[in-house]
């Protein structure tokens, strides 16, 4: 298969899922098949032996201890599947459950498993063949992996529950029907192995990386647009000021300021004005953004592991020299405590991102401190011009504060106890997609605001913002007089998160430092 994605549990990257999420092919490397097969030796040589192993002949959670046997294994699969199929809430993406599905076949093909290879067949097949599962999004709890969930998947996969239709969720039998599919028979260990893991957590987080390699950029690039519209100093970005301190972070951030504004005529024309310092908001943009930059990289990194781990229970070790029992452990690797606190410390750093922009907005459009027009309005006093814009911004910021409230800080004991720390992993994912939303609108309104301040200054600004503000331009007129600025800036905070402007910017203004 030319051009697919290759999946062979150790090599896939956030950049793949997110092509498999907007609907590139997949397969499974040659060389990750051995390895899936060796794992399932081992459960089928345990059966063969009449061994009682967790997972394989045993009920799952607090029914550990009992034992099934061999005639009802099939059945114990599926009405794991059935039973765990109980999520609520609104369904997932069709672009997340993609990437879920791509992780969780990446997971298995690891050869941790031992699932059937036709399970993961199966897996491909619907990815390829674009049949996606309806899959509710509440429902796990961060620990023993993303069960409900993963169980929607599941579902689909042995020819129930429902899949995507061109009008909508039908049943997925009618497109297995259309497709020339057949459901996937489950045998020992399959059902366990499809739904005990971190796929839905790691599905959210690719998303989020997706945003985020974009929004953060994007951040530097408005505060510099608002520190032109402001005309402040670019002397906090000497180098020699974070070589004494030197956090990658802060001076990543500084560097990329210093390059955005070289040759700005505003620059050069307020060079030796009278004013001693700017408001932390400009001054210490390196210190914050740059902190929020670390996080950001600590993300990728955490992700970049999870995604080619082996987050099933139990894990399969295959050792022909001593097979049996000691080829299985029951662990917790489905545990997505590092996802949560990943997840919630971003939360809060994109708070802190939100909240020195609201305070650059603030900055332009108070006219106490500055000598921009009250609010920025065409005519001032009969017209509010940019007031209620800096009103959304504090709103949309108030829900990021809202989401910088840790999820992973709570845990519910469940499966009678068996389950006794959570991580609320899927949830902190979740509430981080949701704050990146927040953010692209936070900084939209700063941008607009921005721009618009832009429209008093004589002099041009530098290079890399001139790129930004006719791309702004293109959406958003000046003001001619107030006007509705709702759509312009929903239209603005979705291209400042789908990464096509810092493409185009960098494509014209060259590329800034990374």
């Amino acid at each position: 298969m030319m051009g697919s994605i290759k999946l062979d549990g150790n090599t896939l990257s956030s950049t793949e899922i997110a092509l498999v999420s907007r609907g590139e092919k997949v397969e499974v490397a040659t060389d990750a098949w051995p390895k899936v097969e060796a794992a399932r030796n081992v459960v089928e040589g345990i059966l063969d032996r009449g061994e009682t192993v967790y997972g394989i002949n045993t009920g799952f959670g607090a029914l550990v201890s009992e034992n099934i046997s061999s005639d009802d294994l099939a059945s114990l699969q599926v009405n794991l599947i059935r039973s765990h199929a109980c999520a609520i809430g609104e369904p997932m993406s069709i672009r997340d459950t993609r990437a879920m599905m791509c992780v969780r076949a990446n997971s298995l093909v690891k050869g941790c498993s031992g699932i059937q290879r036709i399970v993961i067949e199966q897996i491909i097949s619907y990815l390829n063949l674009d049949i996606i599962p309806v899959v509710p999004r509440i429902g796990s709890l961060g620990a023993s992996g993303d069960l409900a969930p993963l169980s929607h998947m599941a579902l689909a996969l042995i020819g129930e529950g429902e899949v995507w239709g061109d009008d909508g969720p039908i049943p997925t039998s009618n497109l297995l029907k259309e497709k020339g599919l057949i459901p996937v028979d489950l045998a020992a260990k399959d059902g366990l192995s499809l739904i005990n893991g971190t796929s839905q957590m790691c599905s959210f987080l690719v998303n989020v990386e997706q945003q985020l390699s974009s929004l953060i950029p994007m951040a530097d690039l408005i505060a510099c647009v608002s520190m032109e519209a402001r005309k402040c100093s670019i002397r906090p970005m000497d180098s020699r000021v974070h070589q004494a301190r030197p956090h990658h972070g802060q001076s990543l951030v500084a560097e990329r300021i210093t390059k955005i504004m070289e040759n700005s005529s505003i620059l050069a024309a307020h060079a030796n004005c009278d004013r001693v310092q700017d408001a932390y908001s400009f001054r210490c943009i390196p210190q914050v953004h740059g902190a929020v930059l670390e996080r950001f990289r600590s993300l990728k990194s955490t992700l970049g592991i999870e995604v080619n781990s082996a987050t099933d229970n139990p894990l399969i070790f295959p050792n022909p020299s001593n097979p049996g029992y000691d080829e299985v452990i029951s662990q917790g690797n489905f545990h997505g405590e590092i996802l949560a606190l990943t997840a919630d410390g971003m939360s809060h750093a994109l708070f802190e991102l939100g909240h020195i922009s609201e305070r650059r907005i603030d900055q332009m459009v108070d006219p106490s401190r500055n000598d921009l027009p009250p609010f920025l309005a065409v005519n001032s006093g009969i017209e509010s011009g940019m007031m209620i814009v800096h009103y959304v911004a504090a709103a949309a910021l108030a829900e990021l504060h809202g989401r910088s409230t840790p999820r992973s800080a709570f845990s519910t004991p469940t499966s009678g106890g068996q389950e006794d720390h959570v991580s609320m992993g899927a949830t902190a994912c979740w509430n981080l997609l949701e704050s990146c939303k927040h953010l692209s609108q936070v900084l939209a309104c700063e941008l607009i605001i921005a721009c618009e301040a832009l429209e008093y200054r004589d002099a041009e600004p530098a290079e890399h913002v001139r790129s930004l503000y006719r791309l702004v331009r293109a959406v958003c007129d000046p003001l001619s007089g107030d006007r509705s600025t709702s759509k312009e800036i929903e239209n603005v905070a979705s291209q400042l998160s789908d990464g096509g402007w810092l493409a185009r910017i960098e494509a014209e203004s060259g590329r800034l430092p990374r």
